[in-house]
């Protein structure tokens, strides 16, 4: 009896302690499945490299990690715990999840078969999966689940939506649009969850009917209005107020009395509102645009084309400007041509949009940061009239000397170079100022498209021949003992100051102009956002820049070479000359343009802006004084211009007084004196001129082509009692053809002065 008792004690003991085993052992596995990190992978991390970790238990699916700069970091993630089996109410608690993991596209076929039971346990609500979605957590696999059965029910329900169905797929929307999933956005693999979303909304809100009375539906991050208009209506004004980051921001959809009058029997309008959706769109998008307002869809009649919107704004600020924007529901993106701006202020912007099928959800965005200054604008246009009047002088003097100073090859293509700079940037400000005159692209849209073709081909051409100026300079340097035709150093120059700018121009414009990528919404400048058409003129004018820049360089090395045992004074005059050449070619390279680079580092510094536009904006007059003005021969050349000039002015008043005198005798006295008095002025001139000449310079050599200077009198030298030689000039007199006179005195032209001598007969002077 007790062997028995004992065995059964035994058998029963036995599979107890097995069982407390197992079940410890069980424990600690469960322990240790669910310690185990779920955030991250276990290999080792290889930039580029991919792992995948599966999701924890109760949440089938997996997660992707990329490894960045030797740490992982989660890029998808598709754990859900909706499924067909637990969405609705009765089955929440009775069926277990399903394990193992799904991908994107499996959510389709799940959501597929809930949107098909839901239209069979609650077709006139939609109520019976509301609950349990409420209650699900906002995970990526999750949203991405109610993300296409909102899709689906949308697709479904195409007629006679009525405001129990509005109400309840708001709700759902509305948890899924909730500030605290808009990070979990980022890592749904399909990448427009976002834009399926609003497309799914305005399509079944487009089906909403409403019978006497609006509708109004009010959730935290959705708000739906539907009211009808008639045409004897006085227009509508529907106002949304809504929470955005602890913040109250309003929108009103504004409809015209003139609009509403185009309406030709009852229709409805329907608006929605949502406050979270632009930084769901943005995050989900990765799109480096920041919207700065509501969300507001709006469905309209067709007979409306257009509204006005007033947006709020989320964040205040006076220095970055908003951006009118309509959703381009084909190309996912923000449109800056579906709107236009009308008014703006710190607080709020007003925009007049033109809804259709392809826009019906409209905001506004934050414009990239841009300082604004009016020591910037007033240096603008300052800089520029006086640039443009400072290279109209620079032509004006080029043409006024042009045959005496472009006497040999290397001075004729440096003139010409010159001369093409002045030319072409003159014509880039004067076109510079006809842009910023036009309204805008909006308003005169083929105007705007030909001021910034000339603007920028213009502009361009300056650049590039700064670059024939660099090349001709390289030439001369590096290139002593073989040299080119002038015909083919002249048609070169010519192709590449207006020809690689023309191309680039021409194939600019082709590109983006038939997809209106070509101008800037709110100004006649060339795109950025869009097409990045700007990178036309950026890339060649900073390649210039450096290859000019390298020119600088080398004429330094090769002028500040001295030779050796050199004076303390020869040093400072190699360091005079280094700066006057540094000083010349800056602004005739453009190596002011360079400082634009600092601009782009530093965006936020008012500095580098004003020295930005004070070294442009007058390179007009930088040209002139650099490449005019300091020019010696160019002095010299207008030197002698101005002194024959009065000269000659001189002598046509003399000849007028000698034609008096021929017909009025009594004229005839200060007529001579006249004649006397230029006389001794001419005279004094040469004098002064041969004086200098023999005795303080040594003979010029003339450059090739050029001829020695005639001697317009014979020079007669006298001494005086051992002191410098005196001069006695016979200068010639111009009297008008035809005409004799008779004199019996000579004008004697002496340093001393002038004197009269009585001849010792009559002189006769001849015209000629």
């Amino acid at each position: 009896m007790t062997h028995t008792f004992l065995l059964y004690c035994l058998l029963f003991l036995l599979p107890t302690e097995s069982c407390r085993t197992l079940c410890q052992a069980a424990s600690k596995s469960k322990e240790k499945v669910t310690a185990r990190p779920h955030g991250a992978c276990d290999g080792v991390c290889v930039d580029n490299s991919h792992c995948s970790q599966p999701c924890p238990p109760d949440a089938p699916g997996n997660m992707g990690f990329l490894c960045r700069r030797k740490k992982w970091h989660k890029i998808t993630d598709t754990c859900q715990t909706l499924t067909a089996l637990n969405i609705f109410e009765e089955d929440f608690h009775t069926v277990p999840s399903v394990q193992g993991g799904k991908n994107i596209s499996q959510y389709a076929r799940t959501s597929e078969t809930i949107a098909d039971r839901l239209m069979q346990k609650c077709p006139k609500d939609l109520s019976c999966v509301l609950s349990n979605i409420q209650r699900s957590p906002r995970i990526p696999g999750n949203i991405a689940v109610i993300v296409q059965l909102l899709r689906n029910i949308s697709a479904m329900l195409s007629t006679d939506v009525d405001e129990a169905k509005m109400q309840s797929y708001s709700i759902m929307a509305n948890h899924i649009l909730d500030s605290k999933s808009i990070s979990n956005w980022t890592f749904i693999p399909e990448k427009n969850s976002s834009c399926v979303l609003l497309h799914s909304v305005n399509t079944f809100a487009r089906n909403l009917v409403t019978n006497k009375h609006p509708i109004d539906i009010s959730d935290v991050f959705i708000h739906t209005m539907c009211t009808t208009i008639s045409g004897d209506s006085n227009g509508k004004n529907l106002t949304f107020s809504m929470r955005v980051n602890d913040t109250r921001v309003t929108g009103r959809v504004l409809i015209s009395r003139d609009e509403v009058q185009k309406v030709r029997s009852p229709s409805q309008v329907v608006s929605i509102a949502f406050p979270t959706l632009g930084a769901i769109l943005e995050a989900s998008l990765l799109e480096n645009v920041t919207v700065n307002g509501l969300v507001l869809s709006v469905i309209l009649p067709k007979e409306l084309k257009r509204i006005s919107l007033i947006f709020e704004k989320i964040r205040n600020s006076e220095e970055r400007r908003a951006q009118c924007v309509g959703w381009h529901s084909l190309e996912s993106r923000w449109d800056q041509h579906a709107c236009q701006m009308i008014q703006e202020d710190s607080q709020q912007a007003v925009c007049k949009c033109r809804p259709s099928k392809l826009f019906t959800s409209f905001s506004i965005l934050m414009a990239p940061h841009t300082l604004r200054s009016p020591i910037l604008t007033y240096i603008t246009y300052i800089g520029l009239g006086v640039s443009i009047c400072s290279l109209i002088l620079c032509l004006s003097i080029e043409a006024l000397v042009w045959s005496r100073v472009t006497k040999t090859e290397i001075s004729f293509l440096r003139h010409l170079c010159i001369a093409n700079v002045a030319a072409t940037l003159l014509m880039a400000d004067a076109w510079f100022i006809v842009a910023s005159l036009l309204s805008g692209p909006r308003i005169h849209h083929n105007g705007c498209v030909a001021a910034t073709f000339f603007v920028h081909f213009f502009y361009l051409a300056v650049f590039f021949w700064m670059l024939a100026m660099a090349l001709l300079i390289l030439y001369g340097i590096l290139i002593v003992f073989h040299t080119l035709p002038k015909s083919v150093l002249v048609a070169s120059l010519f192709s590449v100051g207006y020809g690689c700018p023309l191309v680039i121009a021409v194939i600019t414009v082709a590109a983006t102009e038939p997809g209106k990528g070509y101008l800037r919404p709110e100004a006649c400048w060339l795109n950025w956002d869009m097409t990045k058409a700007l990178l036309a003129f950026v890339v060649p004018a900073l390649a210039i820049v450096v290859v000019n820049l390298i020119t600088v360089t080398l004429v330094i090395v090769k002028t500040q070479r001295a030779t050796i045992g050199s004076s303390m004074f020869q040093e400072v005059r190699a360091i005079v000359r280094i700066s006057k050449n540094i000083a010349i070619l800056t602004p005739l390279l453009g190596l002011t343009w360079g400082f634009g680079i600092a601009v782009v580092i530093n965006d936020s510094s008012l500095v580098f802006h004003i020295l930005f536009s004070l070294l442009n904006a007058f390179q007009g007059f930088f040209i002139l004084v650099f490449g005019t003005i300091l020019d010696p021969k160019i002095r010299e050349a207008l030197k002698d211009r101005v002194t024959s000039a009065k000269w000659a002015s001189r002598i046509s008043e003399l000849n007028i007084r000698i034609d008096q005198e021929a017909s009025n005798p009594v004229a005839r006295a200060p007529a001579l004196e006249v004649l006397i008095g230029l006389l001794g002025s001419v005279a004094w001139a040469l004098a002064d001129s041969n004086a200098e000449t023999h005795s303080s310079r040594p003979p010029e050599v003339p450059e090739r082509g050029e001829h020695l200077p005639h001697s317009s009198a014979p020079a007669v030298m006298h001494s005086r009692n051992g002191r410098a030689p005196r001069r006695n000039v016979l200068v010639p007199v111009f009297l008008p053809p035809g005409s004799t006179k008779k004199a019996s005195q000579a004008v004697v032209l002496t340093e001393e002065g002038m004197t009269s001598e009585r001849m010792a007969g009559p002189l006769s002077i001849s015209g000629c």
